[in-house]
């Protein structure tokens, strides 16, 4: 995918919490899954994937939080969204911040969800530096199904969890009490979501955390510019360097992750 998407088989909606509006794309039928943007913003890739969730059975709710909504990822487009996240107030990005700010607002666009989608509860998928986000959400009772995606979140500080002390044992006390798993994919090569990262969600969470590494021949050798030029490693399983071919590895998580979907949301069905 070499174009930008003019998203047009998404209803665009204003959707406000607490006060703040932000745009959200909404597609589908069924219950509610959240589908954060990696960076540099909601790509082609990103929207592919939200439409492999639409498809599935699910109404896929996909917020604007930075970059241009549908571009494709350029190095030089990349490079400044970038930039302004990473000093923007709603986000954290670097270690000692603790929880990124616009997660509370995602909490609320998750209830939100649940109200107009029914069901036993959300989803939540978060991508790169929203990979995190998702499992913050769960800190949101409706939130059931959260899916980590190579969270690269603090980007200075390779062991490092994006969440605060007392975040990081609500998350984990709320994962056990109600026997929740959260679902996480990673490259094994991944210099921004390493090994060091997943054993940190694993120290937190315990059995709780079902982390799932590929290897790095798996990875699509040709991604988009930003990828190939400013994240430089195998990064992005299921969008960026996913392979759309029958039976491979990445194809085969994606699938993992619709079933847990599935699972949780839709169990009269999985």
């Amino acid at each position: 995918m070499t174009n930008n998407d003019p998203i047009s088989d998404f209803t665009r909606r204003s959707m406000a919490v607490d006060g703040v509006e932000k745009t959200v794309y909404v597609a589908g039928d069924g219950p509610a899954v959240v589908v954060l943007p990696e960076m540099p913003g909601i790509s082609p890739d990103v929207l592919r994937l939200a439409r492999w969730v639409r498809d599935a059975g699910f109404t896929v709710h996909v917020p604007s939080l930075f970059g241009t909504d549908g571009a494709f990822p350029t190095v030089e487009g990349g490079s400044e969204v970038v930039r302004r996240a990473c000093v923007s107030a709603e986000f954290r990005a670097f270690a000692g911040g603790g929880t990124s700010p616009v997660t509370a607002w995602l909490r609320g666009l998750a209830r939100q969800a649940h109200a107009a989608c029914g069901g036993p509860g959300v989803g939540a998928i978060g991508l790169c530096f929203t990979g995190n986000f998702a499992l913050t959400m769960a800190l949101e009772p409706a939130v059931i199904a959260p899916v980590v995606n190579h969270p690269s979140l603090p980007l200075d500080d390779p062991g490092g969890l994006e969440l605060d002390a007392a975040d990081a044992r609500a998350v984990r006390d709320r994962l056990a009490r109600d026997g929740l798993t959260v679902l996480a994919y990673r490259f094994e090569g991944d210099r921004w979501c390493t090994g060091r990262r997943f054993a940190a969600y694993r120290a937190l969470l315990g059995d709780s955390f079902d982390g799932r590494v590929l290897p790095d021949t798996a990875a699509n050798p040709a991604p988009p510019p930003f990828f190939a030029e400013l994240v430089g490693t195998p990064h992005g399983v299921v969008t960026a360097h996913l392979v759309d071919e029958t039976g491979h590895p990445t194809v085969r998580a994606r699938d993992e992750i619709l079933a847990f979907l599935a699972e949780r949301l839709r169990p009269e069905t999985a």
